[in-house]
């Protein structure tokens, strides 16, 4: 790995790490961001998949740990291999990135807290949303910051 490359991943790990335990609103995180972009923009595949996963660990092991990290972990995981057949970090792809979590998450929440009925089913669904606009929020916010950056550093390393 290349020592830029290297320098990007701690650095985003870092990122991820430092904004999840700083104060902030309700999954207003980086973590769905890093997810796609590490997919989209890093040639090592398991690398990619690895950097939002690390940085929820050792966030996790600040935070606390809780039986829904595997469902969680588990939707990182399918973010960033959805990621790989994206062509960018786009909107589109911000909206579906926050909408597999939002669907993923809360079928691990509606399993291990709510009725397994329909109406828990929407219930927790419904009760979810004010969570998944926070989300996507952060989500959109980061993804333009690292959208941002990115464009900006290569430029400079390009000059260089």
């Amino acid at each position: 790995m290349q020592r830029i490359e290297m320098k990007a991943v701690f650095g985003l790990i870092l990122i991820a790490v430092l904004m999840r335990l700083v104060p902030h609103p309700p999954n207003f995180a980086p973590i769905t961001s890093i997810a796609l972009f590490s997919g989209i923009h890093f040639a090592n595949k398991r690398l990619a998949i690895l950097i939002p996963l690390c940085a929820m660990l050792l966030s996790d092991l600040f935070i606390g740990l809780h039986e829904l990290i595997p469902v969680i972990y588990l939707s990182f995981l399918l973010i960033s291999v959805m990621s790989f057949y994206l062509k960018s970090l786009s909107i589109a792809a911000v909206l579906l990135g926050s909408t597999l979590f939002f669907i993923v998450s809360n079928l691990g929440v509606w399993y291990f807290y709510y009725p397994h009925s329909w109406a828990g089913l929407m219930s927790c669904f419904v009760l979810a949303l004010p969570f998944f606009a926070s989300a996507l929020a952060g989500d959109l916010f980061y993804a333009a910051a690292l959208q941002f950056s990115f464009k900006k550093i290569s430029r400079i390393s390009f000059s260089i």
